[in-house]
């Protein structure tokens, strides 16, 4: 599957558009992240624990995306964006979307 933040496909033509498709999960940080990113805010930097919760919940949100894909037999996902909201205090939504395509 070619999943791309582009329009199109370079070196392929899309021959239909078979519709929006998405992934989306929502993540707590938990104590832990909370106690440390409190001592972070204090001395700056990154915030590891919230980076590796992120990083794990956008790969998730990949993979249930492609998973949609795939059920409507897409040979791609074009013009793909993610989106990051806060649904609660120490919980945020991480939702990406993007179109499926058939390529000739």
């Amino acid at each position: 599957m070619i999943i791309t933040s582009t329009p199109d496909v370079p070196g392929k033509q899309i021959s239909g558009i078979l519709g929006i498709v998405k992934g989306n999960t929502i993540q707590s940080r938990g104590l832990g992240g909370h106690i440390s990113a409190g001592l972070r805010s204090l001395v700056g930097g990154e915030v590891g624990a919230y980076q590796k919760i992120l990083d794990e919940a956008r790969d998730e949100c990949m993979k249930r995306m492609e998973q949609e894909a795939r059920k409507l037999k897409a040979d791609a996902i074009v013009n793909i964006r993610f989106s990051t909201s806060d649904v609660m205090q120490g919980a945020a939504e991480i939702l990406v979307y993007g179109t499926a395509v058939k390529l000739k």
